[in-house]
C-alpha cells in the first residue's frame, strides 16, 4: 500500500512529538511504502543521518517548509508557531495533491502535531483519511485554575479562547467530519471530537518505547531503593502542578531520609524553589536540570516512584518510561496519564481540590513508602502494560491492521472540492 504521513515534527531518537512522528512513519514502512511530509528545519539532518545508518527503501520524506520569514517566526512566540504551523497544513494540501497525482496514495494519516484544533487540509483529498492520534482538549479543573499566579490565569485563558475558535474553525470541522477514524489521545478530546461531527473516533494514547528501549528498561532492578526517593519530570510550569507534588511530599508518612527531586527547568522555578524552603523540606529536595534522555533513564531506575501531577496533558511520556522502568506512578485521573495509567500500575488521585489532591498524593506516597511488595508488583504490571500496549513494534502492527481494513472496506471520502 502507498501510505501518505502528514508529521510536522519528526525526529528520530526523541521521545515527545518529533518521535512519534519518526516511529508511526518507521513501523509503517515495515509493512508499506510510505512518503512523509516534514520540515527540515529540525530533523532532516537526524533522519538522514538515520537512514545512513539504517536504509529503508520504503521511507520517502518529502521536506517543505513556508517561503515567507524564514525561520523568525521562531522569534513571535506560541501565537507566531500556531500561525506558521496552520499555514503549513495548507502548504502540505499542495504538496500532497501534486504528490497523489504522480503516486496514487490509498490513504492518508495526519500525526504530528497532535492538536485537534487545528485543521490538516489532507482531509480534501479523495482517499481515506484519519486524524490523529489528536489531543489538547484537556484543561485545568477550575478548582486549580482559580489559584494559578496572574502569568498562569492568562496562560489558561488564552489557550481556552484558541480550543474555541479552533473547534469553530470551519476547515477543522471539515477535517474531523471527513476523517474515517479520529483518533483521541485522551476521554476529553473524544468527546470533543463526537461533538464536531466525528463519525468514528477511538481513543488511543500516542505514546509509546522502542523494542531496544523496553529492554534497556527492564534491566533495572525492582529491588528496594534507598533511600526512597519520589521523582517528578518535565519542564517547570504552572500546569504541570508540581507545586501539588512538593506540598504532599511535606504533608506524607515519610522517613526522614526520604528524597524528593525535580528534574526540569521552566518559569515556575524559582517559585517551587522557594516553596520548599517555606514548607522546610529544602534538606530533602533536589532540583536538577534537563538532562540527556537516556540519563533520564537511570534516574528513572533508581527512584522509588513517579509523581506526575500534571493539570492538563494529552501525552505524559514520562509516565511510559517510568512504567518501562518498573517503577509505580502517582498521577491525576486527568488526560493522557490517566489512559496509560491504571489500578495495578500506580495510583490515580481524583482531581476535585487542591486540599483533596494534596491529601491523595501524600497516602499514595506513604503507602508505597511502607509497602515495597506494592511497589514490586506495580512495577512489575507496569512494566507488563508497556511491553502490551505501548511498544512502537505493537503499536505499528496495530495501525497497519486497521489501514488494511479501512482500504478493504472501501471507506472511500467524498471527492475533493480542490
Amino acid at each position: 500500500m502507498k501510505v501518505l504521513l502528514s508529521a510536522y515534527a519528526c525526529e528520530p531518537g526523541r521521545g515527545t512529538e518529533p518521535g512519534v512522528g519518526w516511529n508511526t512513519a518507521w513501523e509503517i514502512a515495515k509493512y508499506h511504502e510510505v512518503w512523509i511530509l516534514t520540515r527540515p528545519d529540525d530533523g532532516k539532518e537526524a533522519i538522514e543521518a538515520e537512514l545512513q545508518r539504517n536504509p529503508n527503501p520504503n521511507l520517502h520524506f518529502v521536506y517543505f517548509t513556508l517561503p515567507i520569514l524564514g525561520s523568525l517566526w521562531r522569534q513571535g512566540g506560541s501565537i507566531a508557531f500556531l500561525i506558521h504551523y496552520y499555514l503549513w497544513q495548507i502548504q502540505a494540501f499542495f504538496v500532497a495533491r501534486r504528490l497523489h497525482a504522480e503516486i496514487g496514495f490509498e490513504l492518508s494519516h495526519h500525526v504530528t502535531f497532535v492538536k485537534y484544533s487545528v485543521p490538516s487540509f489532507l482531509a480534501l483529498l479523495p482517499i481515506p483519511f484519519i486524524f490523529g492520534p489528536v489531543g489538547g482538549a484537556e484543561s485545568a479543573p477550575t478548582a486549580f485554575a482559580q489559584d494559578f499566579r496572574w502569568r498562569g490565569k492568562i496562560h489558561e485563558f488564552l489557550r481556552g479562547l484558541s480550543q474555541w475558535f479552533g473547534e469553530r474553525d470551519p476547515f477543522t470541522q471539515m477535517t474531523v467530519r471527513r476523517s474515517v477514524l479520529s483518533w483521541a489521545t485522551t476521554p476529553e478530546t473524544a468527546e470533543r471530537l463526537v461533538k464536531m461531527g466525528a463519525s468514528r473516533v477511538e481513543v488511543l494514547s500516542q505514546v509509546g518505547l522502542l523494542p531496544e528501549e523496553v529492554t534497556r528498561m527492564e534491566q533495572f532492578p525492582l529491588s528496594d531503593c534507598a533511600p526512597l526517593r519520589f521523582i517528578s519530570i518535565g519542564r517547570l510550569l504552572h500546569w504541570k502542578g508540581f507545586d501539588l507534588g512538593l506540598r504532599a511530599f511535606a504533608q506524607a508518612n515519610l522517613p526522614k531520609e526520604a528524597q524528593y527531586w525535580l528534574i526540569g527547568s521552566g518559569s515556575e522555578q524559582d517559585y517551587l524553589q522557594q516553596l520548599v524552603v517555606d514548607l522546610g523540606i529544602a534538606d530533602r529536595v533536589k532540583f536538577l536540570a534537563q538532562m540527556p534522555r537516556q540519563e533520564l533513564f537511570l534516574n528513572l531506575g533508581t527512584c522509588t516512584a513517579l509523581v506526575h501531577p500534571s493539570l492538563h496533558e494529552s501525552g505524559g511520556f514520562v509516565c511510559l518510561e517510568a512504567m518501562a522502568a518498573g517503577r509505580p506512578v502517582i498521577c491525576l485521573n486527568l488526560g493522557g496519564p490517566a489512559v496509560q495509567v491504571t489500578e495495578e500500575t500506580g495510583f490515580k488521585i481524583p482531581a476535585l481540590s487542591p486540599t483533596q489532591v494534596i491529601t491523595g498524593l501524600a497516602k499514595a506516597m506513604s503507602i508505597l513508602a511502607n509497602d515495597p511488595e506494592l511497589r514490586l508488583s506495580m512495577g512489575r504490571a507496569g512494566q507488563q502494560r508497556v511491553k502490551e500496549f505501548y511498544n512502537w513494534e505493537v503499536r505499528g502492527h496495530q495501525m497497519c491492521q486497521l489501514y488494511d481494513n479501512v482500504v478493504k472496506a472501501r471507506l472511500i471520502q467524498p471527492e475533493s472540492i480542490a
